[in-house]
Parts: C-alpha cells; structure tokens; sequence
C-alpha cells in the first residue's frame, strides 16, 4: 500500500484563510473538517510530514476525524549529501518509503526535491505542491485520488 505523507501549515492549514480574530483565537478553526473523511478514504497509509509532529496527532486529527497517524522523523543531521535548496523532509520521506510508492502532499516542494526523488527512489513517487494560500483543495485531491488509483490498480 503506497503512503501519503501530508504537511500542515500550508496545506490543511491554509495561509491565505482568514486569520484568527484574536489572539487566543486558535488557527485550527482554518481546518476544513470535510477533509478527514476524503483523506481516512485514500487507498494509502497517511502519514503526518510536518514541524507539528505529535502535535498533529494531538490538535488537528480529532478535527479532521483522523486516528492517530505515523509521524516523520525528522532528518538524520549527519545525512547531508551536498544538495542545494533540498526541503528537510525529503531525505526522511524517501528513508521512510523504503522503496514503496508514495506522495508527498506540501506547499514548499522544489525542483531539487524532485529530481532527488526521481534520482534515488525507484518506485512511484507524487510530489504533490499545493498553493499555501489556498491549501489543500478538492482539485488536489482528485489528482492524489486519481494517482493512488493508478498506483494501486492491477498493473502495480
């Protein structure tokens, strides 16, 4: 089963929503809870890839009406390979799929993370780059849906 490893800010929290209205005003109320079903529905074992690690788990699952996910370690510091402009994630992403297909859904990929990917991961890879001030839509949705469908169909 491919994994989906999903970024927050960004993407299920969108920049561009409106802001909170004071300070004590949480951002998770930019969370669209419609999400959660479409993303628990996914042919995919979801994995939290975001700064928020455990705290995902903690704050944003019960929104969304998500178990508790995996999340991703963050990267080995001793791991650098001389790559300019690679996302921090990206390395782990790759270690973590150990060689199974997944996507990366996240508002800050690159083409360096593209061609690292391509270049040290042979199985089926989507890096998906959602519009930070959009977030996550139902467009980027269809288009993970429809890539999970063809990597899962029978010529997987």
């Amino acid at each position: 089963m491919p994994l989906v490893f999903l970024d927050v800010d960004g993407v299920l929290l969108p920049f561009g929503a409106a802001a909170p209205v004071t300070a004590t005003d949480s951002p998770v109320a930019r969370i669209d809870p419609r999400q959660g079903p479409r993303l628990a529905r996914l042919p995919a074992e979801l994995v939290w890839a975001t700064t928020w690690m455990e705290e995902a788990n903690d704050t944003l699952a019960p929104v969304l009406g998500l178990p508790r996910l995996p999340v991703l370690d963050p990267p080995d510091p001793t791991a650098e390979d001389g790559y300019f402009g690679l996302h921090w994630k990206t390395r782990a992403i790759v270690d973590r799929a150990a060689g199974r297909a997944f996507a990366w859904v996240d508002d800050e990929i690159t083409a360096a993370d593209r061609e690292w990917v391509r270049d040290r991961h042979a199985a089926p890879a989507l890096l998906l780059r959602v519009d930070a001030h959009r977030g996550l839509t139902a467009e980027d949705l269809d288009a993970l849906e429809a890539w999970l469908g063809a990597a899962t169909g029978p010529s997987f």
